[in-house]
């Protein structure tokens, strides 16, 4: 960062900056040879593996790993290329019942599942951070808060598809791994002088087993700015050009938004074209690489278009019996205020513990609690429809005899 001509200088951080992982940048693993003397080296490590991945979100459609690291003591780092190598499950064996450390895992585990990497035991290092009331719970700020170390940043959000990955973004990826067995010790440590660790493990098990998530029921309607669309036609024609353009998406694996924006979604929705000639005028639409795809989008409003009443969506989609709760005051005042009290309960106890709220209790599970409490609501019924709701035995533990008070005021 410059100085500024007309300020102080910018003051420079004391912390030791890791540019480099300590034992170079290993080339990666792209063939079954290669892949067969790495998993020999991770069968004779020791102690947990410290593992991550890369995917390509916002470039593809697929969530895949496009590259995957792993460092374990006595094997080093190995930076695998599942591209050419699809199945990684001799990896998995080779690690055998060791734990595996991750950051932020759920966002991991999908893609290490597709190329045959599932954890006997995980170690969540960002849900540790959370459980230990961190407000900022970054790989880079937590190794620089709990390891006094700062890591060279920087390509998170790059390509990862492409290749051959630069010579900087393998840096970045080995960096990744390079400290997480490290700050795993260091959170493990405080996890057991706060008495939290029998949390955090509860916590990492839920994660580890969890279910994939059941698909979201009407996806298109989380399209950017649908908020302005008025009428159920126009949300016909969203849906359908939504559809569409995902259609697209998964035939090419490119990300929907850099084929077709959702701000051209909803302008084509709203104004409602009736000829190619009209969609073209639009914004985005106009531009050489949408006119191409021109009979594709009108095609799509045309589809809306022709469908009869019955035919089109309502305004509000039906899918979760818990309507969003910024509806609440005018719809359901009561179980607006049984809400609001819920949450002063759940965020006294979260800082009374030092941990965060949304880690405390989930939102939603509080939400559905709050839009239909059991009747009576004792504190032993709260129990079992947090239980009931996913809530860990450690959070009902600790939060529903304050809710049960706050659900009898």
């Amino acid at each position: 960062m410059s100085e500024d001509a007309e300020g102080p200088p910018a003051e420079v951080s004391a912390v030791p900056v890791l540019r480099e992982p300590r034992d170079g940048v290993p080339d990666p693993i792209m063939t079954p040879a290669q892949l067969g003397r790495a998993v020999e080296a991770f069968a004779g490590g020791t102690g947990p593996v410290g593992v991550d991945a890369e995917r390509a979100s916002g470039y593809r459609y697929s969530q895949r790993a496009y590259l995957v690291q792993l460092r374990r003591a006595g094997s080093g780092t190995a930076l695998i290329d599942p591209i050419g190598i699809p199945d990684l499950s001799a990896v998995g064996a080779a690690l055998g019942d060791a734990e595996w450390i991750l950051h932020a895992a759920n966002q991991d585990l999908p893609c290490l599942a597709e190329v045959g990497l599932h954890p006997p035991r995980l170690f969540d290092t960002e849900l540790a951070g959370r459980l230990l009331g961190d407000d900022r719970v970054a790989l880079g700020t937590m190794v620089e808060q709990h390891l006094g170390v700062r890591l060279e940043k920087g390509h998170s959000a790059a390509d990862w598809s492409t290749r051959p990955l630069p010579h900087d973004w393998l840096v970045y990826a080995a960096l990744d791994v390079e400290l997480l067995v490290a700050l795993r010790q260091a959170l493990a440590a405080e996890l057991e002088s706060t008495g939290k660790i029998g949390w955090a493990e509860q916590e990492f098990e839920a994660v580890r087993t969890a279910p994939p998530p059941v698909p979201r029921e009407d996806p298109w309607r989380r399209t950017s700015g649908i908020h302005v669309v008025r009428n159920r036609r126009q949300l016909a024609a969203v849906r359908a050009l939504w559809y569409a353009r995902d259609r697209y998406a998964a035939e090419r694996d490119i990300a929907p938004g850099r084929l077709l924006p959702d701000s051209a979604i909803i302008a084509a929705a709203r104004a409602n074209p009736r000829r190619p000639a009209d969609l073209i005028e639009l914004p985005v639409f106009g531009g050489p690489r949408q006119r191409r795809q021109t009979s594709r989008w009108f095609a799509a409003i045309a589809d809306a278009r022709a469908l009869t009443e019955d035919e089109l969506p309502p305004i509000t989609g039906g899918g979760d019996p818990v309507p969003p709760a910024s509806r609440w005051r005018d719809r359901a005042p009561e179980a607006a205020d049984r809400l609001a009290r819920c949450r002063a309960a759940v965020a006294g106890l979260s800082q009374q513990h030092q941990v965060l709220g949304q880690n405390l209790l989930a939102s939603d599970v509080l939400r559905t609690l709050a839009w239909s409490p059991p009747q009576p609501p004792s504190e032993d019924a709260i129990r079992a429809t947090l239980t009931r709701l996913g809530a860990r035995p450690w959070q009902v533990d600790l939060t529903s005899a304050a809710l049960a008070e706050a659900l009898n005021q």
